[in-house]
């Protein structure tokens, strides 16, 4: 396929870097996905996750904002950076962002040219809401046949709840993730982060990928459907096989593992502690470690299974033996005896954590308004061709001239959409 657009020039970090770099040319070899072309319609979280995560790999990405307000997280805050939503700048760098009215006929026709030359396409508009933009997967399909096509929704595409509007907290309510999270004699509880649009956005790119590898044997692209409440069902794995086998209805444990013990965090004299015994090992090392010599002889607790019925007198012994230190320090006398735990962080904390910096984990960039910008890297450690920092989160807008002119929209016709309030 010809490419409409050329390829940008913007800043560049080095994923390990803790200082912003200066601008580099943006290298077209640059990435596992270099070369491929994304056309990005989504907004909030499943799908610019999911595209962030492309184009950190090398892809170019455009992302497609409304001409008026752009992506709705632009306004979400505080807290804000200079007038950028902290929300909006932590999951949409490495793109470039086109502002139009989809809504304007001369508009839309330039977005589905684009969609006609498109590696991949990803949206998370409700089912049919494309279709109607002229953008759903028959009419660009039809005209690409090579297009790997992504829809993200809150049910899917179909069924009948798949008109629904798909929220983040609703998935996890209806998947039953909510009933096994939160303390046993406290109300359900919804992730600390959107798992369910995240989780969506990766399911998504996985089925990206994949189809992208059917692509290159058959020549091909496809349909990747991926909703919300799936991403949510699929991540009940071992609490549904549990239901599967004996019939009993999950509940909540709050940290604690429904299965193993000691499993969960525990308070300390100073924070609170993750303690993970895996093992009947684990447990012959963790109970003299914490001053519990005698409990490796107790037939009550000598395996995992006594261990798990015995637990409601095994854990007020193990609290109490706990209240006598600090967080910190049990963790190293913890780490000395090779029994898995660690201090629980606060966000601060784990953005701080040696580890977390060694990894390369925390990044920086250069925002062209609201200066240096910290944000979570990529995770993904790929020996040859790493993903990297290549530019800043987007102006609202900030490439819609240079993407048009690329596609040979001339500044006459610019200027006029942009006269009548369908470009930015």
């Amino acid at each position: 396929m010809d490419d409409p657009v050329p390829s940008p020039s913007p800043q560049s970090t080095d994923p390990s870097s803790q200082a912003p770099q200066p601008p580099t040319p943006w290298l077209r070899h640059e990435g596992a996905l270099a070369g491929l072309r994304v056309l990005d319609l989504s907004r909030i979280m499943s799908g610019p996750f999911s595209t962030m995560a492309l184009a950190d790999l090398g892809a170019d990405v455009i992302k497609i904002e409304n001409g008026g307000t752009g992506d709705d997280t632009r306004a979400w805050g505080p807290p804000f950076q200079d007038g950028e939503a902290a929300y909006f700048l932590s999951v949409n760098r490495n793109k470039r962002s086109l502002a139009v009215d989809l809504k304007d006929p001369e508009c839309r026709e330039l977005v589905q040219r684009l969609a006609r030359s498109a590696d991949v396409v990803v949206e998370n508009f409700r089912p049919g809401t494309a279709d109607r933009l002229g953008l759903g997967y028959e009419e660009v399909s039809a005209a690409n046949p090579g297009v790997v096509y992504a829809s993200i929704s809150g049910y899917g595409q179909t069924g009948p709840y798949r008109q629904e509007p798909g929220y983040d907290a609703i998935a996890q309510a209806l998947s039953g993730i909510m009933s096994v999270t939160g303390e046993a004699d406290g109300p359900p509880v919804r992730f600390g982060v959107s798992g369910a649009d995240l989780a969506a956005g990766m399911w998504a790119t996985i089925g990206v990928l994949a189809a992208l590898r059917e692509r290159d044997r058959t020549g091909a692209g496809q349909w990747v459907d991926v909703s919300l409440l799936d991403g949510q069902i699929a991540w009940l794995t071992y609490v549904a096989g549990g239901w599967f086998t004996s019939g009993e209805v999950p509940g909540r444990y709050g940290s604690a593992h429904p299965t193993i013990v000691p499993y969960q965090a525990f308070p300390t004299a100073e924070g609170h502690l993750m303690i993970a015994v895996g093992n009947d090992a684990l447990w012959r090392r963790f109970a003299p470690a914490v001053g519990l010599d005698s409990l490796t002889e107790d037939p009550r607790f000598a395996t995992n299974p006594d261990r798990v019925r015995n637990r409601d007198e095994l854990l007020p012994l193990i609290e109490k033996a706990l209240s006598a230190r600090p967080a910190e320090e049990w963790a190293r006398v913890l780490a000395d005896a090779s029994v898995p735990a660690g201090r629980i962080n606060t966000v601060d904390q784990a953005l701080a954590h040696p580890q977390v910096r060694a990894r390369g984990m925390v990044t920086e960039t250069r925002h062209p308004t609201a200066g240096d910008v910290r944000m979570v890297a990529s995770p993904l450690k790929l020996s040859a061709s790493p993903p990297r920092v290549r530019s800043a989160p987007p102006l609202h807008g900030e490439h819609t001239d240079g993407i048009l002119e690329a596609m040979g929209v001339d500044g006459t016709r610019i200027a006029g959409l942009r006269a009548r309030g369908a470009v930015r």
